[in-house]
Parts: C-alpha cells; structure tokens; sequence
C-alpha cells in the first residue's frame, strides 16, 4: 500500500532529526545539492568533479582520473626516517588542492593537519616558512596535535565532518590498535557525505585493511640539480624534491612505481625520467620487520674497514 503524504512528510522529518542527533548532513540538504549540480549540468554519476588530477597521465589513468576529494587517501611511509618523504608529498597534495580551489567559492577554506602525540616526537612539526617555500598558504594552514590518539580521531571526523576546511590531514604513527578498519569506516562515511578528503599520513606504518581509496608507498629519491636559464645544470646544488612513489592500492592488478619531482612554484608534479635503483626495495624490505622505537630506524650495519694492518709489538 503506497504511503500518504502525511506519513510520509512524518518520515522524512524523523529522518532530518535522526541526522542532526548523529551530526550527519540532512537528508532533505542532501537531495538539495544534488538538485543544484544536476541544475549546474554536472551529473552526480560525474566522479570528475570530486576529483583531484596530479598531471602524471599514466598515474592519474591508473587512480580514475585523479584523487577522491570525497574519501580517505592513504599515503605509508615504511620507516619513521622517511618521515619527510610522506610529509612532504601530503603538503605537495595540498598545494595542489590548494591552488585548484583558487578560483572556486571554497578557496578561503583552510587546511587541518592533526598529528598524535607519539607522530610529533619523533617527524617534528611544520614550519610555517617552509609551508611558504613549499607552495602553499600559510595563513590557510592550521596545525592540531592532541595527547591522544583518540582524541585525534575525534577531532578528524568532526573537521571532515564540518565541511569547514577544503581538506584534512590526519597523521599516525605505525599501526595503532586504536585506529581499526571500524574507526576508518567513520572517517570515510563523513568525507563522503561531506564531499570533503581526508588524507591519512601513516608513518612507519605498515598496510594493513582499511577503507581508503587509494594507498600510496613514499619514499624519498635522489633530486637533481638546479637548472640554470640556460637550460645547464647548476653543479653541487640541490633542486627540487623527488618522491619514490609506489601505488599499493587501487583497482589496477599490481603496483605501479613512479618518480615525480614536485615543483613548488607551480605547484605541480613532474615525472622523472630516470630509472629507479633497483636495490631500493630490497634494502627496504630488510628493515620493515623491525619493531617501532626510538632507534628502530637506524639499524646497525656494519660498514667494512678497508685492509687491516699488523704492527710487530715492541718490548
């Protein structure tokens, strides 16, 4: 038997209240924007519009066209001194994001980045220079580093769940049982009923289940030289940053590795054409069994010494 209009007006408002108790979006907004963007011609079938390209074709065939600007990103770092490495391409992501919604309603909306306690002690902090002379906007950037894990996870899903800021930065160390394919559940369904990403930094961290979209493996890489105008190479110097970058998960069948050079100034990735060392995985895997402490990322490895020499003793 079809609904009348006054059970059904009842449903919906009991719906709308179940929502707000649970600090979910309204189902009556909800319909309401998508109203609005079939207005805009922009089809809700459109994954385009939610989407984040990185200027790499290969890479962004491979992550259907771009990263989700509606669900959690998973960027891994094996050892915790590789930290910079992860760090540095979140930051990159964001520029990027940052520069995309210049233009758009949402570009005064800043950047959360929210660190546990244990992640600070041993990665450190950002340093508002450097965020400058990294491409993004330092007066757009806020930084959250509560003592617990728990409270850092409850404050990742009330900010994705806000739609106040254009993205949100949420870093772990490791695998903490605290942090479970449940809690990463949560974080997804927010981002997507807020159409807002979540970028999960996890440094030292192995892989393990979890309901993002894509995970990457970062590491760092070799940066080449300084280019001068006339197209040399400035000898001795340091350039741009380059990142080792493994696409561990996503729907294509294998991993597929890359190495891109981030350019600061404007703000974008640049694929590098020389070949990765070989090597670089098997030195990796030999430490990422080692437990996380303090010193578990400086492994002793004995260097050799060169000839040894015999003296005659004296008497």
């Amino acid at each position: 038997m079809a609904q009348s209009a006054v059970t059904r007006e009842r449903l919906f408002a009991l719906r709308e209240t179940i929502a707000k108790l649970e600090g979910k979006p309204a189902p009556a907004l909800a319909a309401a924007e998508s109203e609005a963007l079939v207005d805009k011609g922009l089809s809700a079938k459109n994954e385009s519009v939610l989407r984040l390209p990185l200027g790499i074709p290969a890479l962004d065939e491979a992550i259907d066209g771009g990263l989700p600007l509606d669900g959690v990103t998973e960027v891994r770092s094996d050892l915790l001194r590789e930290a910079g490495a992860g760090s540095g391409f979140v930051l990159a992501l964001a520029a990027m994001l940052q520069s995309q919604v210049e233009e758009s309603p949402s570009a005064s909306l800043p950047i959360l980045w929210i660190a546990d306690m244990v992640s600070t002690i041993e990665a450190g902090v950002p340093y508002a220079v450097g965020l400058r002379d990294f491409g993004l906007k330092s007066d757009q950037f806020f930084y959250a580093s509560p003592r617990k894990l728990e409270d850092a996870l409850w404050l990742a899903e009330a900010a994705v769940e806000s739609g106040v800021f254009s993205a949100t930065i949420l870093e772990v160390r490791g695998n903490p049982k605290p942090f479970s394919l449940t809690e990463s559940r949560r974080l997804s369904l927010r981002a997507k009923a807020s159409k807002r990403p979540l970028f999960l930094l996890r440094q030292a961290g192995e892989e393990e289940a979890s309901s993002a979209c894509l995970r990457f493996l970062v590491a760092p890489a070799p940066a080449q030289a300084r280019p001068l105008p006339d197209g040399t190479m400035l000898g001795g110097s340091i350039g741009n940053p380059v990142f080792h970058l493994t696409l561990e998960k996503s729907r294509n069948p294998a991993p597929l590795s890359f190495l891109l050079e981030w350019n600061p100034h404007d703000r974008r990735f640049f694929a590098v054409s020389r070949s990765v060392d070989p090597r670089l995985p098997d030195e990796r895997a030999a430490h990422s069994g080692t437990p996380l402490s303090a010193s578990s990322n400086r492994p002793d490895i004995k260097k050799e010494m060169g000839a040894l020499l015999a003296f005659a003793r004296t008497s």
